[in-house]
């Protein structure tokens, strides 16, 4: 089992919590986003120390609220490489449609070669309007649980970032190529080079390492796309039967797109939310206020919806789950290293584990806190796990 670790990458707060300040109101200044930002490298440093597989970080942008304060995981990825020798570094998601997708190649190719091929494409189709149009000269949009008259935008996104998908992997496997598409065309027509046309592009550099890519999968289409594609899907805040029915049926697409069937866990990465003490009621009251904070940050993009509601069926966009429903539905392992040893038992006999990622760090926690849970977790709950093995593969 591959082990990683995924931060938001927020500043440190003080009133996280449900009576705390209203999201939108928080204003934090340059201090605390540059404290942020040194406090990860520090996790990133301290996650190559416990033995960590993987590090992961979010792209987001103009977060005033101090939710996600690094709007470029590349570049940060960079800095982090310069300053480790062997884990590797991803982002949780590079937002296609907010990318040319000849520039994510070219940058991502230039961290995955500079680093000795440590660098992981992390790609998505983006949460938040707010920060989609504003980058993309209005072009570009998403759905999402605040804005329901965003399905044309939201099914425009989808084509844009296919196509994006597309791109990216002709650039980064092929000496020469072109594309035309719907909504982009490689080279554009008409472009004078030296006497001559330019017709075809070739990528430099390109990838000198294999490397891996990974897609958050969240909606049916996606569930359907990514493996299709052959990519591998990252599950996250799903009720845990509900997370079985996909997983299972992310390798059946599979199989029928590649005629070949997928091993245990393979092509399958699960992100579990932690919360390591001595009890669990000494956990769950450590971890309280992060994880409403978590939800004020998330339930307003319909978050939720990987729930299952009080009368038992999926939940709707509205709701927000209490830690208890996070608890019992799966997502959140809370409690001392035994108890959290054996919640993911459970998920590896349900599902079948061969990458996991935690998420051990909730909005506004200090980061002392949240090395503090890495330690514990690598340290005490991953020799009890079931396959018995070190944190890195």
């Amino acid at each position: 089992m591959r082990i990683g670790v995924f931060l938001f990458g927020g500043v440190e707060m003080t009133d996280a919590g449900p009576g705390g300040t209203e999201p939108t109101e928080r204003r934090y200044d340059q201090a605390a986003f540059d404290h942020a930002h040194h406090e990860l490298l520090a996790c990133g440093e301290f996650a190559e120390t416990l033995g960590y597989d993987s590090f992961w970080l979010t792209e987001h942008h103009f977060q005033h609220e101090g939710y996600e304060v690094v709007p470029n995981g590349l570049l940060f990825s960079a800095f982090l490489a310069a300053r480790t020798s062997r884990i590797r570094i991803g982002t949780m998601f590079n937002v296609v449609g907010q990318w040319h997708p000849l520039r994510l190649a070219e940058d991502f190719a230039l961290l995955h070669n500079l680093s000795g091929g440590r660098g992981i494409l992390g790609v998505g189709r983006g949460t938040v309007p707010r920060e989609m149009l504003p980058l993309t000269a209005g072009m570009v949009s998403v759905g999402s649980y605040d804005n329901p008259t965003a399905a044309a935008a939201d099914a425009r996104n989808r084509e844009i970032t296919e196509e994006g998908l597309d791109i990216l992997h002709l650039a980064l496997t092929n000496e020469r190529f072109r594309y035309d598409g719907r909504h982009f065309q490689l080279p554009p027509p008409g472009i004078p080079d030296r006497g001559g046309e330019v017709r075809e592009l070739t990528l430099v550099p390109r990838p000198r390492h294999p490397y891996e890519t990974w897609q958050a999968v969240t909606s049916p289409p996606t569930l359907r796309a990514v493996p299709t594609r052959g990519l591998g899907g990252v599950f996250w805040l799903k009720e845990r039967h509900r997370l079985a029915a996909d997983w299972h049926a992310f390798a059946d697409t599979f199989a029928a797109a590649h005629g070949r069937p997928l091993v245990r866990g393979e092509r399958r990465m699960l992100v579990l939310n932690v919360a390591v003490d001595d009890t669990r009621a000494r956990a769950m009251a450590a971890v309280r206020a992060g994880h409403d904070e978590f939800w004020r940050f998330l339930a307003p993009y319909g978050w939720g919806r990987g729930y299952v509601g009080p009368d038992g069926h999926p939940a709707g966009g509205g709701f927000v789950p209490t830690l208890e429903d996070s608890m019992a539905q799966g997502p959140w392992a809370v409690g001392t290293p035994a108890d959290v040893a054996t919640h993911l038992a459970e998920l590896d006999e349900l599902l079948g584990l061969t990458d996991l990622v935690i998420f051990p760090g909730m909005p506004g926690d200090p980061y002392p806190r949240v090395r503090e849970q890495m330690e514990r977790f690598a340290r005490e709950v991953v020799p009890m796990l079931p396959t018995r093995v070190p944190v890195a593969s």
